[in-house]
């Protein structure tokens, strides 16, 4: 198993019931090797912040992850900052005995910030990467999109779709008139 980039492990066995706040921050070194793997320009900042607290073997964190990146444009490739500040809550739980690392698992709609752990220690900063990666937005578009979408030959949402067809067969109708 590789070690992830942003690796934050707390041991399962040192905390309780009581919350524990914990503050993480990514490093350089840690930023860049996120931003190879999420296709991200830069990550100029990643934190979090979080309350750990215990219950039997399941570790529940619940807190903020802040974040500033900067992401490509979809049309156009140029770039796009991007401010992430979002609360989370996680509940690690023990791989399933039963189970494999690589085996689907299927969760409740109620269980979907579920993640597996094994051994004795849980991975905060890996759950912080994955959060701030899934708070992105997945079509960033700098304020020139429209025209380098234009430029390329793609349709806009208008010129596309039925209404657009429309149009396009009243201006072909009238030119043979």
């Amino acid at each position: 198993m590789t070690r992830a980039e942003f690796s934050r492990p707390f041991r399962v066995d040192a905390l309780g019931a009581e919350p524990r706040t914990v503050e993480i921050e990514a490093d350089p070194e840690e930023r860049a090797a996120l931003a190879r793997r999420f296709g991200l320009v830069e990550i100029g900042r990643l934190a979090a912040t979080a309350a750990l607290s215990r219950r039997d073997e399941e570790v529940v964190a619940r807190g903020r992850v802040t974040a500033s990146v900067m992401q490509s444009c979809v049309a156009s490739g140029d770039p796009v900052r991007a401010s992430v500040d979002e609360p989370f809550e996680i509940s690690f739980r023990p791989l399933p005995s039963d189970g494999r690392p690589d085996e689907e698992v299927e969760l409740s709609e109620a269980e979907l910030d579920v993640v597996f752990y094994e051994g004795g220690a849980v991975d905060v900063g890996e759950a912080v990467a994955e959060t701030l990666s899934l708070s992105l937005d997945p079509f960033p578009r700098a304020p020139n999109a429209a025209e380098a979408l234009k430029a390329a030959g793609v349709k806009s949402e208008e010129e596309a779709g039925p209404f657009g067809a429309l149009a396009a067969l009243r201006d072909k109708m009238r030119k043979q008139d």
